[in-house]
Order: C-alpha cells, then structure tokens, then sequence
C-alpha cells in the first residue's frame, strides 16, 4: 500500500505540491493526470525520496526514506538517466549487485527480450536511442522486483510494440499484487489501464476518478477538460 498524507513541496516562492493526498491499496493501479507543470513530477519524486518535503509517505507501512522501503520501491524517470560508459548488460548487473539480488538472471534475461533488447546487450548507453534508453530504464526499475512501481511519464519514445508491452507489463504488476503509479498527461496512452485517476492541476488533486464508482456517460477525458480547464468546480469524482 502507498499512504501520501499531506505533502507539501515549495521551490522557493513556488508550491509545486500543495497538500497532497491519496492512498493506493496493493494491487491497484494509480494514474496522476494532469497537464505538464500540474505536480506529477514532483510528486513521483517526493514518494521515492529525492526531494525534501512536509508531509509523510509510507510504502507498505513503512516510511518511503528507509532502507526497508528502498528495497521494495522501483521507478522509471521521465528522462533515461544511464551511464554512458555501462553496457545495457552492466546496468542491470549494476542494479542486481545494487539490491542484493539472487537468482536474477532468468528474469533479466526476459526482460531484455521482451523489450528487444536481448541483441543490444555490449551496447553502451550513449549508443543507444532515446527510446532503447527508455526501454533500459525500465528493464533496471522492473528487475529487483519492486512492490511499488513508480513510472513517470513511461511511454514517451516507446514503439508500438514497447507500449503493448508496457500496458501489459501494468495488468502483470495488478494481479501480482503490486501497486502501480503511472504519471501521464496523454489520456489516450493509459485507455483502461487504471483503478483510479487522480486528476492534478496546479500542484493539488483537483479530482479522484474511481473506476468502479464512475457513473454516467462522461469519459475520463471529459472530467479531465472540465476540471483542468475549470468548466465545473474542483472536487472528487
């Protein structure tokens, strides 16, 4: 389970997170929709423990910046951060060695399949395309394992092929009980794939879409414009 109570985060003069707050049982998927500069980012960041903050987050009952919770915590940054001079078969060794990890190399070895990169294992990262840094990302934040998966912006540079997968690698992680927070401003990319949408606009959650409590005939894509462009008044959903 994922608990954000109350975090706050300014830079500066500037309230990029105002009081955020929302809980993500285990094996559900979270969606934070919002138009860029909404707090998305920021958010993501704030969970894993990158930033200072006023607040608290607790991944499986434990405080997000504990050692405990690091080990069970993954995540996928917008931008590809890889080490020019490691092979694509170095950064996972280097995740592997990271965490601790046994008996790895059967599931690293799919997940270099599975998103076609089995054939670019000697590659250095500088050698590789923008979206097979994005592909690698994510091979290194799915392989510990994680109990709380974090993927920012994830489908940006993707293929056709990598998307399919990625969607399908989301409907994997639910059913093995993981909790899944997707960030994303293109509604269109996450179609079905989520349990509840958590609408951000200008560092708040303007609004709670819950799945199965939605009613009526308006789309997800509907409720975003009308809250995000302020035609109806903030609120939960």
């Amino acid at each position: 389970m994922l608990e954000v109570m109350h975090v706050t985060k300014k830079y500066h003069k500037v309230l990029a997170n105002d009081d955020i707050n929302f809980v993500i049982p285990d094996g559900q998927i979270g969606i934070l929709l919002g138009p860029n500069g909404a707090g998305k980012s920021t958010i993501i960041k704030c969970i894993m423990g990158f930033l200072k903050y006023q607040g608290q987050v607790r991944v499986d009952g434990l405080d997000n910046k504990s050692v405990e919770a690091k080990k069970i915590m993954g995540y996928v940054p917008e931008i590809p951060s890889l080490y020019p001079n490691l092979t694509v078969d170095e950064h996972l060794e280097f995740i592997a060695r990271a965490y601790k990890l046994k008996d790895y190399q059967a599931y690293k070895d799919s997940l270099l399949e599975r998103f076609d990169l089995a054939d670019k294992r000697k590659k250095f990262g500088d050698e590789l395309s923008k979206g097979m840094q994005q592909k690698l990302s994510i091979c290194c934040g799915l392989l510990p394992q994680p109990k709380l998966v974090l993927f920012d912006e994830p489908m940006i540079g993707l293929d056709p092929h990598a998307i399919k997968e990625l969607k399908l690698l989301f409907q994997e992680l639910r059913d093995k009980g993981c909790v899944v927070v997707v960030s994303t401003h293109m509604i269109d990319s996450i179609e079905e794939l989520w349990d509840t949408t958590y609408i951000m606009k200008q560092g708040r959650v303007a609004a709670v879409v819950e799945k199965n409590a939605q009613q009526g005939t308006k789309s997800l894509e509907d409720i975003f414009f009308e809250i995000t462009e302020g035609t109806v008044p903030e609120s939960g959903v």
